[in-house]
């Protein structure tokens, strides 16, 4: 299968191993959520009434106050007490082996390329790191919505995009299922392209 650069209008040739997968639904569900999953930090925590200093000591007798009996000045009922049903921290990762994870790449990659959502150009340099060069390369281009993925992160580029609104950029290996189908469109390097297909050509 065949490509043209947009900039150059030359054609390049797909790998249809890394390219011509079908769309596996359920596969590439899987593998957002388990994205979306490694970005959450769990590391909320709340103090329960156990956590909480002090409260060892029974504040008033049991019985003949005329007051309701209690145990500890610590009782989420008091105040300075613990909570009643405290966050706590936990790992939200969801395990996903390299294989599956390997194939839902091919899949989202292969449904981009069908639905002529992904992009190949020579390269992407920028004279500056202006935000303005950028936009104006991006729509030479007339795409919207832009992941720009590179071999290898350039400064120009990066100062140049972060603060472009609705589009991104970053080496091809930091792309995340989720990073892909954020967007409306991903333009590939060709050296992002040759990486890419070194990566998602190994063992199915």
């Amino acid at each position: 299968m065949q490509l043209t650069t947009l900039d150059t209008q030359a054609p390049v040739t797909l790998s249809e191993r890394a390219f011509g997968a079908e769309f596996r639904g359920a596969l590439v569900h899987q593998a957002v959520v388990a994205c979306a999953a490694r970005a959450r930090a769990g590391t909320s925590q709340q103090k329960s009434r156990g956590m909480v200093r002090g409260g060892g000591a029974k504040p008033w007798r049991q019985k003949g106050t005329g007051r309701a009996r209690a145990g500890s000045s610590r009782s989420p009922l008091w105040r300075g007490g613990g909570v009643t049903h405290p966050a706590v921290s936990r790992n939200y990762r969801v395990k996903m082996n390299r294989k599956m994870y390997r194939q839902a790449l091919r899949a989202i990659f292969s449904e981009l390329l069908r639905g002529e959502r992904l992009h190949v150009v020579e390269s992407f340099e920028l004279a500056a790191p202006k935000t303005r060069l950028a936009r104006e390369k991006l729509e030479g281009f007339g795409l919207s919505r832009v992941l720009i993925l590179v071999e290898k992160m350039e400064a120009n580029l990066y100062l140049a995009v972060r603060n472009l609104v609705g589009h991104d950029a970053c080496e091809v290996g930091a792309a995340t299922p989720l990073s892909l189908l954020r967007y409306d469109h991903v333009m590939l390097t060709r050296g992002a392209l040759e990486r890419l297909e070194r990566s998602l050509g190994g063992a199915a």
